[in-house]
């Protein structure tokens, strides 16, 4: 049984055990990176091919079609399902890897902005403590998280986990319904909610419904307080809008993980010129050591259960 990894450098920096994957194929073939012009040649002759971001189109699993495809991911936008589909190849990925890792995350953006960890840190980079006329510097407003409200949308078992930290911190969590689905007892229209947030946090995938599910008219309806916290995906958020918002005031902040479009372009409207009390992380939520390891383990999980003839985490194609 040959496998071969076509991106290992965007999920192993060096720290990881990947020994419990080379014992359970014949051999292992490791590559840090693999553009799309190399993909057919490596791939060719591999009964299972690893991958994380690298593009697998109809073209080159036609020409070389393997008999599994692993991703190092939950997403699987980089793979051609319908291909797999046509030609047999069953296609499995990882799941519920990074809930610690992401939620953690998410927790850390909205500490930093409600502390306003940077602003102070950059201000004493700056000496202005030094030139205080005080013992202290005060001049950022700084929030209490307790007693704030935290709305959820997504959740999922990442989204739930975030709750479960919000509550912690003594804020009042409220879960908002996804556009198109029913509301009930537990989950409120996210317009019912977004005047009463002091805190969106997003956790819900990227779908037709949901793409640009913060716009102009959702952040106009926000409490010029509020935060906007973003780990899910870039797409669920109008980055012109925000970014207006942020340069005008009309929100207190964001915390960004995520960009509609990654690695980001130059003219990314977060990122083009410097915005007030907007944190932008590069989509590094996810990766904590232990986060990167567990997915090894379902790695190995998905090919042993596989070879068994009972594949788990099995992409629907």
């Amino acid at each position: 049984m040959r496998a071969v990894f076509l991106d290992r450098e965007s999920l192993d920096r060096g720290d990881l055990d990947l020994v419990p994957v080379e014992q359970v194929v014949d051999t292992l073939v490791s590559y840090p990176q693999t553009t799309s012009e190399q993909v057919a040649k490596r791939i060719r002759g591999h009964d299972i091919v690893i991958v994380n971001k690298v593009v697998l189109d109809r073209q080159a699993l036609a020409a070389n079609p393997p008999r599994l495809i692993c991703v190092v991911a939950t997403g699987t936008n980089n793979i051609d399902l319908q291909a797999c589909r046509d030609l047999g190849i069953t296609v499995c990925n990882s799941r519920g890897y990074g809930t610690d890792s992401v939620a953690q995350h998410a927790l850390c953006l909205m500490l930093a902005l409600s502390t306003r960890l940077i602003d102070y840190h950059q201000g004493v980079a700056r000496a202005d403590w030094h030139r205080s006329s005080q013992f202290c510097l005060l001049d950022y407003p700084i929030q209490e998280l307790a007693g704030k409200t935290l709305v959820i949308v997504g959740l999922g078992t990442l989204g739930g986990r975030v709750a479960e930290l919000g509550s912690a911190l003594g804020m009042t969590v409220k879960v908002a319904a996804r556009p198109g689905a029913e509301t009930d007892g537990n989950r409120e229209p996210l317009e019912t909610l977004l005047p009463r947030a002091d805190v969106i946090s997003l956790h819900c995938p990227l779908t037709e419904s949901t793409r640009h599910l913060i716009g102009e008219k959702e952040i106009a309806a926000m409490k010029p307080t509020a935060l906007v916290i973003n780990t899910a995906r870039g797409g669920l958020i109008d980055e012109h809008a925000l970014a207006d918002a942020l340069r005008h005031g009309v929100i207190g902040g964001a915390g960004i993980d995520v960009v509609d479009g990654e690695p980001p372009a130059q003219d990314s409207p977060l990122l083009v010129e410097p915005l007030p009390n907007l944190i932008v992380t590069p989509h590094s939520a996810w990766g904590a050591r232990e986060a990167r390891q567990r997915i090894v383990g379902q790695l190995v999980e998905n090919i042993v259960a596989w070879q068994v003839g009972t594949p788990t985490r099995v992409v629907e194609q």
